[in-house]
């Protein structure tokens, strides 16, 4: 039963929270977050819970006053995620990438203009919103049975925001200071600190010997982070078709790079270097790829002298519904592992994607960044909380009934009857419908449904 495999996983927020009527009133926000109708604020929350006619304040003081920290909402997750589900030996493969979340309230101090990812290439527009890091355990369901998706589970929700610009009457001090802040805070330090620390916590669960895959997109392929000192990890981003590499100087004298450069686009054409296929599980079934390697190569303004490696993925076409032909783009990886088979490594990267759902169902479905706070504390934790909840959602789910999709969900809509795990808006219907079956259970007298009553307290 849904229900009880995540009651039983929020108990283990009881460790986090200092009293334990905190950790009570934060299990159930958790639920009414999860499961409240219309837009997901703490008010909608009460409401789905029956609280509205309560003191409100003591449940916004859960977020604004209580002493706790976002990062141990997730060791649960981490621990059961690698013991149950990632195989014991091997590499720890994370997805890491930025997401911004769009607010409304001017007050939020750490919210700033960013831009809009839903702007047409042609005309670039601004929205109002905060700016998060995350990252995301990479779970590798196929191997279990051979035909499950990978999930993802995500194990850190870290709000970036942007330093504040100093106006046009700021001394020069501010305006230094805010030089070195940009620099201190951007997106690429963040993400080795988030490293760093996902190592750190990894270690204290006594992970101490596996290595740690890091996974990011283009805008994290920079010096910063392939110059960066990341213990016991390895980092793959994609890459330009531009860059230019080198081998290192074969030959007397104290030269280091070899005089000859190339760029991956010209690797991608060289005949002399042969294409390999492999067989990759994505979208639900095993894909043929082909895809080239060049070894010990390396980038002079990015990697110094630190060796990398080059993979290079082959454009395919493919046919969709009603034999509309599509084409997949060539890809370009630059990865710092070097001991890894190829096979493994392009697995991880197709596995990456994952997080790109992770980011669909927190905004457009769980409607993170939705509740109306404004409390220095608040701002970064009501996120983060949810984040941390939803996760669980997943991981329960996975240890109630399995990655594929059972009969114990509801019926799915005729044009959706080809689904072979089951979605977050599924959990999160199962999960409203066991809710109101517990409360007739113990209210059966009522004439109405608990659950509809929940549904119109929350409408109101």
């Amino acid at each position: 039963m849904l229900l009880q495999a995540l009651s039983e996983r929020l108990q283990c927020w009881e460790e986090v929270f200092a009293q334990q009527r905190t950790h009570a009133r934060a299990t159930a926000l958790a639920l009414g977050l999860l499961c409240g109708v219309g837009q997901r604020t703490i008010t909608r929350a009460l409401g789905f819970l029956g609280w509205q006619n309560q003191d409100w304040a003591t449940n916004y003081r859960v977020f604004s006053r209580s002493p706790w920290e976002a990062k141990e909402l997730f060791l649960p997750v981490m621990k059961e995620g690698l013991e149950k589900w990632v195989p014991a030996q091997g590499p720890i493969a994370l997805a890491l990438d930025d997401t911004g979340i769009p607010r409304s309230g001017k007050k939020m101090t750490t919210a700033s203009w960013q831009r809009d990812p839903m702007s047409p290439p042609f005309h670039v527009n601004l929205r109002w919103g905060q700016r998060f890091l995350q990252a995301s355990l990479l779970l590798p369901l196929y191997k279990v049975d051979k035909k499950s998706s990978p999930r993802a589970l995500p194990v850190s929700f870290t709000e970036c925001p942007v330093p504040k610009k100093p106006g046009k009457r700021a001394s020069q001090q501010q305006k230094e200071a805010y030089r070195e802040a940009r620099q201190k805070n951007n997106l690429s330090q963040r993400f080795v600190g988030l490293s760093i620390q996902l190592r750190r916590q990894f270690d204290e669960l006594g992970y101490q010997d596996r290595v740690l895959h890091l996974l990011g997109d283009g805008s994290y392929c920079n010096r910063t982070t392939f110059r960066a000192d990341l213990p016991r990890s390895t980092l793959t981003c994609r890459t330009r078709k531009d860059l230019r590499l080198c081998f290192r100087h074969q030959g007397s004298g104290g030269r280091y790079y070899g005089e000859q450069t190339f760029t991956p686009e010209e690797i991608y054409a060289d005949p002399n270097i042969a294409w390999q296929q492999m067989l990759i599980f994505h979208g639900g079934g095993w894909r043929r790829v082909f895809c080239k390697e060049v070894t010990r190569v390396l980038w002079r303004r990015g990697g110094a002298k630190k060796m990398l490696r080059l993979v290079v993925v082959r454009e395919r076409n493919y046919y969709g519904k009603k034999a509309r032909r599509y084409r997949r783009k060539r890809a370009y990886l630059l990865s710092s592992d070097l001991e890894s088979s190829l096979k493994e490594l392009l697995q991880e990267y197709f596995d990456r994607f994952e997080i790109e759902f992770n980011h669909r169902d927190e905004k457009d479905i769980l409607g993170v960044g939705q509740a109306q706070v404004w409390a220095k504390k608040s701002v970064p934790r009501v996120p983060e909380f949810m984040v941390a909840t939803y996760s669980l959602l997943l991981l329960s789910a996975l240890a109630a009934y399995g990655p594929t999709r059972s009969q114990d969900y509801l019926p799915l809509p005729k044009w959706r009857r080809q689904a072979r795990r089951a979605s977050c808006l599924d959990l999160v219907n199962l999960l409203r419908q066991q809710i109101d079956h517990a409360s007739k259970a113990r209210a059966p007298e009522d004439k109405i449904s608990r659950f509809m009553q929940m549904i119109l307290q929350s409408a109101a």
